[in-house]
């Protein structure tokens, strides 16, 4: 099977591309450890000024991935890395995110989104909690709104997620000429000066992930081992609700 991360280098970027649309672009045991390795060879390169994180098919990022799931330890380091990393990281989304994706989406420094992306935090319609997830994104986003969508797990599009602080940018049509003014500005700016203010924006998201991590990791385990967890799996895959639905 094909790589499912792949890396492109070309005026001052690196782009990686989640291309594991069969299973769209999960998180999977193999793309958590590919990913982190790109991320780390980005950081490497003194040609890159910034990382582009972006996607194939109509998904940025299903979350977990369900069949075959990622340790949530290796989740939180690829949650920690990207977030300080020395080099911005820009997320542009043109589909659908979910879950575990969109703490991927709150560790990024700037992401940008297209009219057709939608977001829903679906743990609790699946017995399970946005534990890892809320480190890297209960310091962005508006304290409302977090409460509302991580409980109710209920789907929303990019303007609502901009509002809410998910999003720097949403375009009304093309998200990359949206986004032109922006990597421009990164491409002109002086490396250490970069990561220097990187660390500055980024500091509240770092604490979190630092300071709460190992508590989150093992209630994440312990919440996917648990019953309600596996009748939540198992409708999913079965297509219909699970027991506790009214």
């Amino acid at each position: 099977m094909p790589p499912p991360v792949r890396a492109a280098r070309a005026d001052g970027l690196t782009t990686l591309t989640l291309d594991s649309p069969a299973n769209r672009n999960a998180l999977s045991a193999q793309l958590v450890t590919e990913l982190r390795t790109a991320l780390a060879d980005a950081a490497a390169d003194p040609g890159t000024r910034a990382v582009v994180l972006t996607h194939t098919g109509n998904t940025f990022c299903a979350g977990a991935d369900l069949k075959s799931p990622c340790d949530p330890a290796d989740f939180l380091a690829l949650l920690r890395e990207t977030a300080g990393l020395p080099k911005p990281v820009v997320a542009r989304v043109t589909g659908h995110v979910r879950a575990g994706g969109l703490g991927l989406l709150g560790a990024c420094d700037i992401a940008a989104a297209g009219p057709q992306s939608s977001y829903a935090f679906t743990e609790t319609h699946l017995g399970l909690a946005p534990a890892v997830i809320s480190a890297s994104l209960l310091p962005r986003l508006d304290p409302r709104a977090a409460a509302r969508y991580f409980l109710t797990a209920e789907s929303f599009g990019p303007a609502e997620a901009t509002r809410i602080g998910l999003l720097t940018l949403h375009a009304e049509d093309d998200v990359d000429t949206a986004l032109a003014p922006v990597l421009e500005g990164l491409r002109k700016a002086a490396p250490q000066a970069l990561a220097t203010t990187k660390a500055l924006v980024t500091a509240g998201v770092r604490e979190a992930l630092d300071r709460d991590g190992a508590r989150l990791t093992e209630l994440s385990a312990a919440v996917f081992a648990s019953a309600e967890a596996r009748e939540g799996i198992t409708a999913r895959f079965e297509r219909r609700d699970p027991s506790w639905a009214r």
